[in-house]
């Protein structure tokens, strides 16, 4: 008899447009790739979980619809990583190429993280329905490394990936509202 191939790992899950939802999908996007061999501490799941994180955060940041979700879907297809997230808004599409922002400014740094840190991304009109999907890809060995050789980030980019990472953090203590408290709820 012949022997089926094993089908392709694949998630998806729809999540309410809400912070919460985007917290869920980004942490349910992590313990996924470590079921799949890519351990949370590895280039491929940090990665993969800050993108996911920075377009689930813009779906419900740019993108939200009262009464509408947003989708997640993750694959694994011949050694690339595929993370999608799909949105009912049709008029807000990010741009091609991230835009120079102030560097004071607290937002519209996420785009480009999303560029330096996949190998690929895009955005695709949503099927069958109105609205969008921004994808990115990260291109991996079965080891969970990257393929690709990407050039070191600038001290400027190493410094924005660890203030976006930062902020990221969902332990008590890293809150500026817990602050005031010493890290705890009054």
């Amino acid at each position: 008899m012949p022997q089926r191939s094993a089908p392709e790992p694949e998630f998806a899950m729809r999540f309410t447009s809400t912070s919460r939802g985007a917290r869920l999908a980004r942490r349910l996007v992590s313990h996924r790739l470590d079921d799949w061999g890519h351990p949370y501490t590895s280039p491929v799941n940090e990665s993969l979980t800050l993108i996911t994180a920075e377009l689930t955060a813009n779906a419900v940041r740019h993108a939200h619809v009262p009464g509408r979700d947003f989708h997640v879907q993750l694959t694994l297809a011949e050694g690339t990583l595929r993370i999608e997230v799909t949105d009912t808004l049709t008029e807000k599409r990010p741009p091609a190429s991230p835009s120079a922002t102030d560097s004071l400014s607290e937002s519209g740094r996420g785009l480009f993280l999303v560029a330096a840190l996949a190998d690929d991304w895009g955005v695709s009109p949503r099927r069958a329905a109105p609205g969008k999907t921004v994808w990115a890809q990260l291109h991996v060995r079965t080891k969970g490394h990257p393929l690709t050789h990407r050039v070191a980030p600038g001290p400027t980019d190493v410094d924005l990936l660890l203030a976006t990472a930062s902020l990221l953090r969902d332990d008590l203590g890293s809150r500026p509202e817990d602050a005031s408290h010493g890290g705890r709820r009054p």
